[in-house]
């Protein structure tokens, strides 16, 4: 039995590579770019120690080349989501009783992993399968991913560490962290791999065990992920990757006994859905199981009359159309003041017909493609029916087309109705919508008292260069220090 009070590496961030041309790290994914989309993957059920191959299969493909294959993937049905639960409940006493430092190292191997040997491979594969440019990938899969690995080990030894400051005479109060009494089940996104390895990975380092069910987008890269895992030392059950239908799913771990707990990411409806479901069945449980969720939103950027035009355009076109608007960070919505619109609206255009689309291996390009052909259709659905509208303009873009990926143009909408359609519901695509407000109604717009800024706020933008203490501000002060640019 070891003993120490051990200290943990104190963690940096991941440097972000930006593929230069001419550079080393170029060559080497523009390399990893060609080893796999040379090859056909298959990706099995990870469960236990096993590597399940079904007789359902499904094909993978690059959202921006959708007659490419990449590979397949094996989908299970309810007895391998039953399996999965049995295997994480058997790891469940070894993995809890390992000591902390040894679960800690085994996902700083990974970080490690991740940073080094298995760099481009992992950013090919995010590139490739969910049709991100080079540098969303390597900010998301590797720089993200190696932060959470790392950060997460520094927050778990914090956790760890606080204990009661005061005991009384005779008297040692001790405080001890445990697991949860029973699985995990972890339900991850499409649009971020390192939201995919967090979920399962943040539970499993706390000594939790997972059940672990990525989107149907995300596979190809989860799988990757997977395999680093592994590699890294973690032992078989702790986590397990199910490739099954959601509601399958579902219906066979929120009726069980020992599910203790739910992390997901993803739409507010679902996961309103699945609070409902879980509380339906609070009396089933051996426990109260715990939620933790985040979910999509309606964000917006509200420029005072005071904010700087070129400064305004450039955070509306990188807010909107970065990962082709597939962020719930997304700038989807925009309040500009009249005495503003004119400059802006003229820069937003010559910004729109300078953006380049196409092929992930094109480095040039500042977008690629939707991820799915739902996708694409619920985004040219808002488009389409924009264009009818005689309230709203379409300022730039709105061509859409899928005959060999699922392409939207990056598209700026102007409605005359701060509560049009594309203002308040979530698009989850390369569309923004602007509203022209009065200057002089800037507290009003900005929301003291009304909706129009609260139908789903997740994150905000407030662009000025003019701080409101003076009198008759006091209300809007805290809300107009400059934000020029959030991911």
């Amino acid at each position: 039995m070891s003993t120490g009070f051990y200290k943990i590496p104190t963690p940096v961030n991941e440097p972000v590579y930006d593929y230069a041309p001419g550079t080393p790290e170029r060559a080497a994914l523009k390399e990893a770019l060609k080893e796999l989309k040379a090859m056909q993957v298959e990706v099995p059920l990870y469960i236990g120690g096993e590597q399940i191959k079904t007789d359902h299969k499904k094909r993978m493909f690059p959202p921006h080349d959708h007659e490419h294959t990449l590979g397949y993937y094996y989908e299970g049905d309810a007895d391998h989501v039953q399996q999965a639960i049995d295997s994480a409940l058997g790891a469940k006493h070894a993995w809890e009783n390992m000591a902390w430092e040894q679960r800690a190292s085994i996902f700083l191997k990974a970080a490690d992993l991740m940073a080094g040997p298995y760099r481009y491979r992992l950013n090919a594969a995010t590139m490739l399968g969910q049709s991100k440019t080079a540098y969303q990938a390597e900010i998301d899969a590797v720089c993200e991913m190696v932060d959470f690995l790392r950060f997460n080990v520094m927050y778990m030894a914090e956790i760890y560490g606080e204990q009661p400051p005061i005991s009384a005479s005779g008297v040692w109060n001790r405080l001890e962290q445990r697991p949860l009494e029973g699985f995990i089940f972890a339900i991850t996104p499409f649009n971020f791999t390192a939201i995919a390895g967090n979920l399962p990975t943040s539970a499993a380092m706390m000594g939790n065990v997972v059940v672990w069910k990525p989107a149907e987008t995300q596979v190809y890269s989860a799988s990757l992920l997977m395999q680093i895992f592994r590699e890294a030392g973690l032992p078989d059950g702790v986590i397990n990757l199910i490739n099954v239908d959601g509601p399958l799913a579902g219906e066979v771990i929120f009726h069980h006994a020992d599910f203790a707990g739910l992390h997901f990411t993803g739409s507010t409806k679902v996961f309103k859905q699945l609070w409902q479901t879980i509380g339906n069945n609070i009396d089933t449980y051996r426990s109260y199981p715990r939620i933790v969720g985040e979910t999509g939103g309606k964000d917006f950027i509200i420029a005072h009359p005071s904010a700087h035009a070129r400064a305004l355009a450039t955070a509306i076109i990188r807010g909107a159309f970065e990962f082709q608007g597939q962020k719930c960070s997304a700038a989807s919505r925009v309040y500009v003041p009249g005495n503003l619109w004119d400059e802006v609206k003229s820069y937003l255009i010559e910004d729109v017909r300078n953006i380049k689309m196409g092929s992930v291996e094109d480095f040039s390009n500042f977008m690629t493609a939707v991820i799915s052909e739902a996708a694409f259709d619920r985004i040219a659905g808002y488009i389409d029916r924009a264009k009818e509208d005689p309230l709203v303009e379409v300022i730039a873009g709105g061509g859409h087309d899928k005959s060999t990926g699922y392409f939207v143009q990056p598209t700026i909408l102007q409605a005359q109705d701060p509560k049009y359609t594309t203002m308040c519901e979530e698009i989850f695509g390369p569309v923004v919508t602007i509203y022209v407000y009065q200057p002089e109604r800037y507290e009003e717009t900005l929301g003291t008292g009304r909706p129009d800024l609260s139908v789903c706020p997740h994150r905000r933008g407030i662009l000025a260069r003019q701080v409101c203490h003076r009198a008759g501000h006091s209300k809007a002060a805290p809300r107009c220090r400059q934000l020029l640019y959030q991911r």
